[in-house]
C-alpha cells in the first residue's frame, strides 16, 4: 500500500469541512509519512469531536466483550470451528447469512483460496469472518458514533476469551475512498486467478445495490438462481492478460458448491445470493451513515468554535456551515430510497433460509408490511427504503443532520419532491413506505404524522 494514502484521506475528508485548516496540517502530515508508519497524527478522525482511536466503542462486539469479562456471558469452543458458532449465537448473527469469498483480498490471504474460502456472517450491525486454519476470528461492527470498528478473537481455547480491537492495520483498507473516506466496510469484485489471487491489472469493482449484476461477485461463491442474468461469481480467469474471457455462464444459477470444495468444513453449504444482495446494500449504507455523522459532528464543532470566537449565541449555525452536511444527508437519502438501484431482469431465489430469517426480524405495520419484505423480481425490496433506518447508527446521527435526513425523506415520500432523482419511486410506493414508517419508526418529527 502506498504511504501517501493517509494524506489523501485527510485531504478528501477535511477539505469538505475545514477548508481553512487543511493546508498547514497536511504539510505537517506530509513531513511525517515519508519515513514513519501510520499513526494517529495522520488520521483526521482521531481528534475531537471523533477521536476514533481513543473513544470508547459502543458497538455489539464491545458490549459482548464487557459481558464476557464480567462473567455475564461465556463462549463455547467446539473444536472444528472454534468459537464461531457460539459467538454468532451471542451476537444474534444467523448462520443462514453465510456468504463465501475465495479471492485473496483480506489480511489472511495466504489461507484463502477456491478450496478454502473465507466465510462471512452478518446481521444489521456486525460482520463476522471465519477462515479455515486461522488462529483468529475477524469482526467488524457498526458503532453508533465511530462507524466501522474492527476486532480479532483468538481461536485458541482459553478460560476467558477476549476481543482485541484493531485500528491501524484494518484502516489501511477500511478507511479510503472505497469506504467514503471513513472507517467502514467494502465489498469488492475481482477477476480471480486459479489461486484466488486477483488479477489487479484487470481492475476491480467496489459493489453496492447500485452495481449491475455483471460486475458483482468476482472472487465469491454464489448459490441461487437468477435466470438469464449473469454475474462474475463461481469462476476463475484462465488468462490474466485476457480477463474479459471470464466464462460467466459456467458460474450462473449454481445451487451446489460441493464440486468446488469441502462444504462440510463450514456451518452452511452455500453462499446465498439473497444474502449477498443484502450485504452489498448494507455495507455502503453503513458507510454513508458514518460519513453523514462525521461531517455533521465536525461541522457542529467548527460552528461552535466560530461562535465562540465571534461572540455569537451558542448553537447558532450559519447556512454555509449547515451546507457542509446537507450534501452527505442528500446522498444518504438517495441511497436509502434505492434511487439508483440496478434493476433485476429475472427473478432471484436463494438456497438457504436467509430470506425468511431476514424478513422475520420485522418490524411490521398494522397491515403486516415491513421494509424487510423482499421483491426479488425487479429489485431487492418490496418497499424500497433501507431497514437500517431502525439502526442505532441512524438514530445516533447528530440532530441537525438527522433533521435534514427526515425532512428530505418526508419531502420525497409525501410527494412534495417530484424531481427526476426520485422518479423511480411511484406514488403508491412512496405512500406505502410513509405509512410503514409512521407506524414502526420511533422518533419521527411531528410533521410526519399529519395526514
Amino acid at each position: 500500500m502506498s504511504r501517501n494514502r493517509p494524506i489523501s484521506r485527510y485531504t478528501r475528508l477535511v477539505a469538505r469541512l475545514r477548508n481553512d485548516r487543511v493546508v498547514p496540517f497536511a504539510v505537517c502530515v506530509a513531513s511525517l509519512v515519508v519515513t514513519a508508519p501510520l499513526h494517529s497524527a495522520e488520521i483526521p478522525y482521531d481528534r475531537p469531536p471523533i477521536a476514533y482511536l481513543t473513544a470508547q466503542a459502543e458497538d455489539p462486539v464491545a458490549k459482548l466483550e464487557t459481558r464476557l469479562q464480567s462473567g455475564g456471558a461465556s463462549l463455547r469452543h467446539d473444536g472444528r470451528q472454534g468459537y464461531l458458532r457460539s459467538v454468532l449465537a451471542l451476537l444474534d448473527v444467523p448462520v443462514s447469512s453465510q456468504v463465501l469469498v475465495f479471492s485473496k483480498t483480506s489480511f489472511q490471504s495466504t489461507l484463502i483460496g477456491p478450496e478454502t474460502p473465507r466465510a462471512i456472517y452478518f446481521n444489521d450491525d456486525v460482520y463476522v469472518g471465519y477462515v479455515q486454519g486461522s488462529d483468529v476470528l475477524e469482526f467488524s461492527a457498526a458503532d453508533p458514533s465511530l462507524g466501522g470498528t474492527f476486532y480479532l478473537l483468538d481461536q485458541e481455547q482459553t478460560p476467558r476469551p477476549s476481543f482485541r480491537r484493531q485500528t491501524h492495520d484494518c484502516l489501511q483498507c477500511h478507511a479510503s475512498s472505497k469506504t467514503e473516506d471513513v472507517p467502514g466496510h467494502l465489498i469488492r469484485s475481482v477477476y480471480p486467478e486459479p489461486s484466488g489471487q486477483p488479477a489487479y491489472n484487470a481492475g476491480t469493482f467496489t459493489t453496492s445495490h447500485e452495481s449491475p449484476l455483471r460486475e458483482r461477485w468476482g472472487g465469491w461463491y454464489v448459490t441461487g438462481t437468477h435466470g438469464r442474468q449473469r454475474h462474475m461469481g463461481n469462476v476463475l480467469i484462465s488468462d490474466r492478460m485476457r480477463p474479459e474471457l471470464l466464462d460467466v455462464g459456467r458460474g450462473a444459477n449454481r445451487t451446489d458448491l460441493k464440486p468446488k470444495f469441502d462444504t462440510s468444513a463450514y456451518l452452511a453449504p452455500g453462499s446465498d445470493i439473497v444474502a449477498l444482495l443484502v450485504l452489498e446494500h448494507q455495507a455502503k449504507m453503513h458507510n454513508l451513515i458514518t460519513l453523514t455523522n462525521y461531517q455533521a459532528r465536525m461541522a457542529v464543532e467548527y460552528s461552535r468554535e466560530i461562535n465562540k470566537a465571534l461572540g455569537e449565541p451558542e448553537g447558532a449555525m450559519s447556512e454555509s456551515t449547515a451546507r457542509r452536511f446537507h450534501g452527505p444527508a442528500e446522498d444518504l437519502v438517495r441511497y436509502m430510497l434505492f434511487a439508483d438501484e440496478a434493476e433485476l431482469t429475472d427473478p432471484i431465489r436463494g438456497t438457504s433460509s436467509f430470506a425468511v430469517d431476514f424478513s422475520a426480524r420485522g418490524p411490521r405495520d398494522g397491515r403486516g408490511r415491513s421494509l424487510r419484505d423482499f421483491d426479488l423480481e425487479t429489485r431487492i425490496f418490496r418497499y424500497p427504503c433501507s431497514y437500517l433506518i431502525y439502526s442505532r447508527a441512524f438514530d445516533a446521527l447528530p440532530a441537525p443532520a438527522k433533521e435534514r435526513v427526515y425532512l428530505r425523506l418526508w419531502e420525497v415520500l409525501s410527494g412534495k419532491d417530484q424531481t427526476p432523482a426520485y422518479a423511480r419511486r411511484t406514488p403508491e410506493e412512496r405512500a406505502a413506505i410513509l405509512e410503514i414508517l409512521r407506524e414502526t419508526k420511533v422518533g419521527l418529527p411531528d410533521y410526519w404524522k399529519a395526514r
